[in-house]
């Protein structure tokens, strides 16, 4: 089941990723590029690189290295240290999601971006905040490598690099997810939706009203608190 979901997700990301007119550059030229990109970047920058369904995020440490909690479940699976240090791909990444097992680990830039553009520091702005001295960024990145629990919600990647660069962990990410749930939950057409699907399982599924009672009732409920 896992494997069907991580298999589905990948595909995802893949055609999400395609461009049908744009030349790709050989995987030669790409990592010169970063290479030249990465002499502009300072120890403690905030690195970001857009993907398909989220922003990643990492610490830059120099010497064309970046910190970046990555979900993978090779973590889980295996002990080849060679192995778990490969680039973590898609499918790994999604089931790391699922068991909620990750790490902090350093990756060269070329690795971190995974062929997507970097953008550098945009969070200042956004947050508008004071970054800390970049020294000090870097070494609180530093000290956080290695295995830890994952959340999408609670402890993502973008979490361990505000806690870095601002001394608090916070996710925008995850607060405009919370903010879009909430526009779900209090749209009177969810609660409708729910409805006339708890009486269709009743009608054509034979399902017992007790058992499809709260497909309606739990969104109403939320409807109305909120």
């Amino acid at each position: 089941m896992l494997d069907s979901i991580a298999l589905l997700l990948e595909k995802t990301f893949l055609l999400a990723h395609f461009n049908f007119f744009t030349a790709t550059l050989s995987e030669k030229e790409e990592c010169a590029k970063h290479r030249d990109e990465s002499a502009r970047y300072r120890r403690g920058d905030l690195l970001e690189v857009p993907r398909t369904l989220f922003t990643h995020f990492g610490i830059y440490l120099g010497d064309n290295k970046v910190a970046h909690l990555m979900p993978d479940i090779l973590l889980v699976l295996a002990r080849n240290k060679a192995q778990i240090q490969k680039v973590v791909t898609n499918k790994r990444l999604v089931l790391g999601v699922i068991y909620k097992y990750a790490s902090i680990r350093v990756d060269s830039v070329e690795d971190f971006s995974y062929g997507s553009e970097i953008l550098l520091n945009t969070m200042d702005t956004i947050l508008r905040r004071q970054p800390l001295d970049g020294e000090e960024v870097a070494g609180r990145a530093e000290k956080l490598i290695g295995q830890i629990p994952y959340s999408l919600m609670w402890n993502n990647c973008e979490h361990f690099v505000t806690y870095c660069r601002y001394g608090t962990a916070v996710s925008l990410q995850t607060e405009k997810f919370c903010e879009c749930l909430k526009s779900v939950i209090r749209d009177q057409r969810s609660v409708l939706f729910t409805t006339i699907i708890g009486m269709l399982s009743m009608f054509f599924l034979g399902i017992a009203p007790y058992t499809a009672l709260p497909t309606f009732i739990v969104p109403f409920t939320l409807w109305m608190a909120g």
